[in-house]
């Protein structure tokens, strides 16, 4: 069953733990009688009820680790079997044992865990690399399973495709688009690894980063579109054609001058895509140290170093319907989204949502009108939360009852933008008149939702200074959180560091696997140790295994 484990100063709650079972175990629809999962969003349910590992691996990497300390479930798995090898089960494969029986579903999730329960911190790279990962069964018929009895196939699964060649066409590189297609037709595969291949078969060319690290661009033109709301307009200083940036995306800038080491922070553009100059849009915050410098300080002729723009908000292309939500600032990016409605004389029905607190902190009002007006079929709504009700304006904030009042089709497409409660309150309420989530795409400001599997009761801090001394390397700048820190080789990772510095972060097997860490990089560059089993994108990268070659700038 799962306990609670310390690792690098965390807790984890985990089920990696096994050990071997004497007499007759019943085999569930959800697992095995006596064991469980600590974390069940990569392991257990129905799909994943049983891990399976062979014997013959454990001699493998007994070998390979010069270790021979291991005992039955040692990998984490609920069978160890004598032969069943990866590179000739195939997913669908079914097999009676004892009086139950399984169907094959899917390699092994790769995970640190098992390395973490081996002490071989690599071992989730290793699975993978060295084609011995494990699979995960389904139970087809409850039944009790002991130690000893024969294991008999039952059905050949279709498409003849191995454990080790689909794990393979997942996390390793050169992938062959038929391969791909005959995953997807294996029945039997889980609806988890058939949305990553689908992904995989749909993924677009790479995007263009635009330009690598910073450049410099000259302020043109400043405009107060509020009494809080600075909008900049940025060209290149050198006067070349800047790069279309997609509706939706973002500009990160340095801000040298304002401070030692130079600020870094992300402003949504509100400009039209392909618009001579990018427009970024900045509100003044109380306690926002580079806003208040932004407003005060920043003139026309002025020269800020901008990283290209990012961003994987954007507006889809399609006919449907759309819905554009925002409240306060998170206008900007769903501004530039209805410029390009317009610029596209888009036939597209339009559904436009803001909610501020009064006329006279409404950004773009007139601006927002005029689109709307050149669109065939739009729906202007607009929401005050500190004035009464004025002609063409609601009083309060969106509700269901108001939001189902407003017509917006269950099959439109929405994109939001604002504080993160507002955007949870109207996601609740969208999927409750109608539109699925899938089709509700979200912008938040500042640091993304972490991803930790397993690290339980784990309180959320402010991101700061990592404890101890500081270190004397290169400058590493977490752009999202605020933050910049001096490297240390203490760090194992950039990622150890982001730990260490309380910085939201996503990560799964930290060993340059699953890509659940890749990060957009905005400057600087890095060196792997362990080297990633495939590559990042361009522009992109693993922080689970990177260490700095110099400065970096993180979109963190």
């Amino acid at each position: 069953m799962p306990k609670d484990v310390s690792w690098q100063g965390k807790t984890v709650h985990t089920g990696v733990w096994k050990s071997a079972a004497a007499g007759p175990r019943m085999a569930r629809r959800l697992n095995i009688d006596g064991d469980g999962q600590g974390d069940l969003q990569g392991h257990g349910g129905e799909q994943r009820a049983v891990l399976v590992y062979q014997i013959q691996s454990y001699a493998y990497w007994q070998e390979y680790f010069g270790r021979s300390d291991f005992v039955f479930g040692q990998f984490g798995e609920n069978f160890t079997v004598d032969g069943l090898p990866d590179d000739e089960v195939c997913v669908g494969d079914r097999y009676r044992i004892g009086e139950a029986e399984f169907e094959v579903t899917q390699p092994r999730v790769t995970c640190y865990r098992v390395g973490l329960r081996l002490g071989e911190p690599e071992l989730p790279a290793l699975l993978v690399s060295h084609h011995r990962p494990g699979f995960y069964l389904r139970v087809i018929t409850e039944g009790n399973v002991r130690a000893g009895e024969d294991i008999v196939r039952t059905r050949v699964g279709p498409e003849a495709l191995s454990v080790a060649d689909l794990d393979a066409l997942l996390y390793l590189p050169g992938r062959d688009p038929d391969l791909l297609r005959r995953a997807l037709a294996i029945p039997a595969l889980s609806p988890g690894w058939q949305g990553s291949f689908r992904e995989l078969a749909a993924a677009p060319a790479a995007r263009s980063t635009g330009w690598d690290g910073f450049r410099p661009l000259r302020v043109t033109k400043i405009v107060h579109e509020t009494p809080s709301v600075l909008s900049i307009e940025l060209e290149a200083e050198d006067g070349a054609k800047l790069p279309a940036a997609e509706a939706g995306q973002y500009l990160t800038l340095r801000i040298d001058g304002a401070a030692d080491p130079p600020p870094v922070r992300s402003y949504s553009l509100s400009s039209a895509p392909g618009a001579p100059a990018y427009r970024l849009s900045v509100k003044r915050e109380e306690h926002g140290f580079v806003s208040k410098y932004l407003h005060a300080s920043l003139r026309a002729g002025a020269v800020l170093e901008a990283a290209a723009p990012r961003g994987e908000f954007t507006l889809a292309p399609g006919t449907g319907p759309v819905a554009l939500v925002s409240a306060g600032i998170g206008v900007t990016p769903v501004m530039a989204m209805l410029h390009q409605l317009a610029a596209e004389h888009a036939g597209r029905p339009v559904w436009w949502v803001h909610v501020a607190r009064n006329r006279r902190e409404h950004a773009f009002a007139r601006e927002a009108h005029t689109l709307l007006a050149a669109l065939r079929e739009a729906h202007e709504h607009v929401f005050y939360t500190a004035a009464p009700a004025a002609p063409g304006v609601r009083h309060g904030r969106p509700t269901v009852a108001s939001l189902a009042e407003l017509g917006i089709p269950g099959q439109a497409t929405a994109y939001l933008c604002g504080p993160g409660p507002f955007m949870a309150a109207i996601q609740d309420a969208l999927v409750r008149i109608g539109l699925t989530a899938d089709r509700i795409h979200t912008e938040l400001f500042g640091a993304r939702s972490p991803v930790n599997p397993g690290v339980a009761g784990r309180l959320r801090v402010p991101p700061h200074q990592p404890p101890g001394e500081p270190g004397t390397g290169p400058m590493i700048t977490f752009a999202r959180s605020g933050l910049s820190v001096p490297w240390s080789p203490r760090h194992g990772s950039v990622l150890d560091l982001a730990d260490a510095c309380d910085v939201p972060t996503r990560w799964a097997c930290r060993t340059g696997v699953c890509h659940t860490c890749v990060t957009p990089l905005l400057a600087g560059d890095v060196e792997y140790r362990p080297l990633p089993l495939e590559p990042p994108g361009p522009g992109e990268v693993l922080v689970c295994c990177a260490r700095p070659k110099g400065d970096l700038v993180l979109d963190l």
